[in-house]
C-alpha cells in the first residue's frame, strides 16, 4: 500500500497568511515519514481539497490520510472536509481514506498561550486574559475555547480568562468591550487564530482609544513549534490508526 498524507489548511485571502501555512507544513513534512505529502487548502487559495487528492493519486498514493490543520471541530472539521472526501471516496473507491483530529485542546497549546502573553510584557498577579476565537454556529467551539480557557487560568493562576468570538455565536467581541467600559485592570488578549491577518488589525482598531489604562494586544496563537508538535502528534495517531484497520 502507498500511503500518502494530504494536509488541507484553511486558506487566507492574505498571501501572507497562505505562505506562512505551507511555511509551517513544509517544516512538518520534515518530521513526517511518509513519501507522499501534499498542501492544499480548504478556501480562498489553491491548490484545493479535490486537487491535493488527485494529486496525491498521481504520485501513486493508495491511501490518503487527511489531515485538518484547525484548531477546533467545527464546521469545517465536522462536514465541509468530510464532503469532499466523501466525493473523492466516489471518484476513487479502490483508495483508502482516513480522516485525523484537528489540533483540539492539548497542554502545549496553553503554554503557547502563556508564551504568547509573556513575550509582550511579565503579567501583574492580578491580570486578565481574553482569548478571542474566530467563530463558529457550532456550540462545541464555544465549548472548548471554553475548556482552553480555564486550563490556562488555573495552570498560570490568571485571576479571569474570558473567551469570545469575531464571528457567530456570542458572546462577541463588542459584548466584551462594553462589559470592560470603566474596569480598571490589566487584560492581555490573544487571538486564538493560526493566522491573524486582517482579523488582528480590525481587534487593535477596536481597542483604540478604548479608555482602560492596560488592554495589551498580544499576536495570536500562530504557527509555533509546540503547534508543529500537537500536530505530528495528530498524524502519528491518524498513521496508528490506520495501521490498526480502524478508520
Amino acid at each position: 500500500m502507498m500511503q500518502a498524507i494530504l494536509y488541507i489548511a484553511h486558506g487566507s485571502r492574505v498571501k501572507a497568511g497562505v505562505e506562512q501555512a505551507v511555511t509551517f507544513l513544509q517544516g512538518v513534512q520534515q518530521e513526517v515519514h511518509v513519501s507522499i505529502q501534499e498542501i492544499c487548502f480548504l478556501e480562498l487559495a489553491t491548490p484545493t481539497i479535490a486537487e491535493g487528492i488527485e494529486s496525491c493519486i498521481r504520485k501513486g498514493a493508495t491511501a490518503i490520510a487527511v489531515m485538518p490543520i484547525l484548531l477546533l471541530a467545527a464546521q469545517h472539521a465536522k462536514q465541509d472536509i468530510p464532503k469532499e472526501v466523501a466525493k473523492a471516496q466516489e471518484q476513487y473507491p479502490s483508495v483508502k481514506f482516513t480522516y485525523g483530529e484537528p489540533l483540539g485542546i492539548h497542554e502545549r497549546l496553553i503554554d503557547s498561550l502563556q508564551a504568547r502573553i509573556i513575550e509582550k510584557q511579565q503579567p501583574k498577579f492580578d491580570a486578565s486574559v481574553l482569548l478571542i476565537g474566530r467563530g463558529s454556529s457550532d456550540s462545541a467551539v464555544k465549548r472548548d475555547l471554553a475548556k482552553i480557557a480555564a486550563k490556562l487560568r488555573t495552570k498560570y493562576h490568571y485571576k479571569v480568562v474570558d473567551t469570545c468570538f469575531l464571528y457567530g455565536m456570542g458572546p462577541t467581541f463588542e459584548d466584551w468591550l462594553q462589559q470592560e467600559k470603566g474596569k480598571q485592570r490589566q487584560v492581555f488578549i490573544v487571538p486564538y487564530l493560526l493566522f491573524t491577518g486582517i482579523l488582528r488589525q480590525s481587534i487593535a482598531k477596536r481597542i483604540q482609544g478604548f479608555d482602560s489604562q492596560d488592554i495589551v494586544l498580544c499576536e495570536s496563537l500562530g504557527y509555533d513549534d509546540n503547534v508543529k508538535k500537537v500536530l505530528v502528534e495528530r498524524i502519528d495517531e491518524l498513521l496508528h490508526f490506520k495501521e490498526e484497520g480502524v478508520s
